[in-house]
């Protein structure tokens, strides 16, 4: 059988790679307290659609259609 060994310096190529995607910038963070202002709900209009953003009695975020 033969073989054939490359170099290990080999450096063909690589100045031809491309991301597959764009960077993208940082998902906006924002506080629940400062969604819910107090309240335990918030609406959410979204597409003609309505959505309910509840916080649980044990502080867990829950969002229904």
């Amino acid at each position: 059988m033969l073989m054939r060994s490359l170099p290990l310096t080999d450096t063909a190529g690589r100045d031809k790679v491309v991301p597959l995607r764009a960077p993208t910038a940082p998902a906006r963070r924002i506080e629940s307290k400062n969604l819910l202002d107090g309240s335990r709900e918030l609406v959410i209009e979204h597409q003609g659609a309505e959505y309910h953003l509840r916080l649980t009695r044990n502080d867990k975020l829950i969002l229904t259609k």
